[in-house]
């Protein structure tokens, strides 16, 4: 009798419950402020889950009873909107990142070592063998709204009339050591996910942002590559050390172009870099480097305006890169000539188009779309291999440590051997790691497409009423006349059932007639300006 009258009360106290939710969810659909129990937040899991999960969430049930007993459709997008009446998602909310579980914030105990780090860090184990380059003039040069700043540029002229390239790269390696608290949460996030609302940082912003970055006028510690260029651009000499900088310049790309384009007798050391990018670069072309530029571009939202710029393929950024792979192959370099296990990137020769088929193209995105589908993609090996579309004999990514794992591995495998210390990881144990981040990579890349073609349809769908400068780029189903066209004032790419017979290479003018980002889907029309109307795709 006990056992069943114990049984009744939890029955009792369980619909109570119940029935307090739906209280609570009614008053907040009627714009009350309500404060959520624990059991409640059980509920509401229970939704979010099936959201995002369909009806493979483990916890459909829970959730079609609230959605039935609240009169709403029992399907994930009734869900959905029921979160967002409630207050507690936006209409905007990311399911891919929810989706791919990515983590968007950072446990208490990862937040109180990073504010050990701030305030106690610990020994650097290169204090003693820095080299101090603080007398050199150094420019760091990124987007205006970049906030992890982990590459600098210097020029050194030497008394022989020769010049020394330096290229600085942030040290986040001297808080974070193999094993620990930060290196595994690092680990784990593999990589900084960089997004239209934001990012979604690979170590707390308050370090990744702070003492990881090189920041204009503080002394920073640094892994400096120092490169001496042949007459022809190949590397004649070369060097890597532990170091103290201070940045002297943080820079945008506009205003390094525009120094450039002064060409400002102050600055000669811009002008020096800009002269070894081009040198470095026309050495590159002569090993058979194959360069494709497409528009790019790049989608912020802030509040609720979205904005889109496209990147130019300016000098600036020509120059920055150059500089970039000139440290890669220094790294990969080292690591080869001293037996150095590394996560060393290769590519195999592409299979491209006989040059005639290309040259009947049209240059341009068309002719650069053709050449990008024929490249493989490049692999992570812990032995060294040629990087074909680069024209570099062994390469390894090794500027930024703060916002890529794998840079931070090679960063933990030089810097022992520069000490003299045993590596941190034997080439199987490196192989290990990297086969542990490599699907998070992948992941996390994934919903970075996914949320900026989200946000491209969203604003596309805003701008319904404008006209588009469209470029067909290529068939994707030519029997089915499916394209891939190329929004130019945007630097979109969409795929398109073409209305009409046309060439690759055409220019058409198009208005969207429906777009659904949720959905992921988009239609266009095409205008023709002649008749002044539009047949429907």
């Amino acid at each position: 009798m006990e056992e069943l009258k114990h049984q009744i009360e939890v029955e009792q106290s369980r619909q109570r419950e119940w029935e307090d939710f739906l209280t609570r969810v009614r008053q907040c659909l009627g714009g009350e402020a309500v404060e959520w129990s624990s059991g409640d937040r059980v509920r509401i899991e229970a939704l979010e889950k099936y959201t995002v999960f369909g009806d493979e969430a483990q916890s459909r049930i829970p959730a079609t009873e609230v959605l039935t007993n609240l009169d709403r459709a029992d399907t994930p997008e009734a869900a959905f909107a029921l979160l967002v009446d409630l207050g507690l998602w936006s209409e905007h909310e990311n399911l891919f990142l929810r989706r791919n579980q990515i983590p968007t914030h950072f446990s208490s105990k990862v937040q109180e070592v990073a504010q050990r780090c701030l305030h106690l860090p610990s020994a650097d184990p290169d204090e003693n063998n820095r080299l101090d380059l603080t007398t050199l003039k150094v420019y760091t040069i990124d987007d205006e709204s970049t906030q992890e700043i982990d590459d600098g540029l210097s020029v050194e002229y030497l008394p022989d009339g020769r010049k020394r390239l330096w290229i600085h790269i942030a040290d986040p390696s001297r808080l974070v050591f193999p094993g620990d608290e930060l290196d595994l949460e690092a680990r784990r996030r593999s990589t900084t996910i960089y997004l239209p609302t934001g990012m979604v940082p690979m170590f707390p912003p308050e370090l990744a942002t702070g003492p990881m970055s090189l920041v204009q006028g503080k002394i920073c510690p640094a892994l400096s590559f120092a490169v001496i260029l042949s007459d022809i651009g190949s590397v004649e000499e070369y060097s890597i050390h532990p170091s103290i900088i201070k940045p002297t310049y943080r820079l945008t790309y506009e205003d390094v172009d525009e120094m450039l384009h002064l060409g400002l007798q102050a600055e000669p050391e811009m002008t020096t870099l800009a002269e070894m990018a081009r040198l470095r670069q026309s050495w590159r072309q002569s090993q058979g480097c194959i360069n494709i530029y497409m528009p790019e571009s790049v989608i912020k939202v802030k509040g609720d305006e979205i904005t889109i710029e496209v990147l130019d393929d300016s000098k600036a950024r020509q120059m920055v890169a150059e500089m970039m792979i000139l440290a890669g192959e220094v790294g990969g370099r080292y690591g080869q000539s001293q037996n150095i296990p590394l996560p060393f990137r290769g590519q195999t020769q592409p299979e491209l188009p006989p040059e005639e088929e290309l040259l009947q193209l049209q240059p341009g995105p068309v002719r650069a779309c053709a050449i990008r589908r024929c490249m493989p993609r490049s692999e992570i090996s812990t032995s060294p291999t040629r990087h074909a579309s680069l024209a570099l004999g062994v390469y390894t990514q090794v500027t930024s440590p703060i916002r890529r794992y794998s840079d931070l591995l090679a960063h933990f495998q030089i810097k022992a051997h520069l000490r003299g210390d045993p590596l941190p990881f034997t080439a199987v144990e490196l192989q290990e790691v990297l086969m542990s981040i490599t699907t998070t990579v992948k992941e996390a890349s994934l919903v970075e497409r996914q949320t900026n073609r989200y946000w491209a349809l969203e604003y596309l769908r805003r701008h319904s009423g404008e006209v588009w400068q469209a470029l067909m780029l290529r068939w994707l189903k030519e029997d089915e006349n499916l394209g891939l066209i190329l929004l130019e004032e945007l630097g979109m790419e969409m795929a398109w059932r073409l209305p009409r017979a046309v060439r690759l290479g055409d220019r058409l003018e198009v208005q969207v007639s429906y777009s659904d980002p949720r959905r992921d889907q988009i239609n266009f029309q095409e205008m023709l300006p002649a008749a002044g109307s539009a047949s429907a795709s």
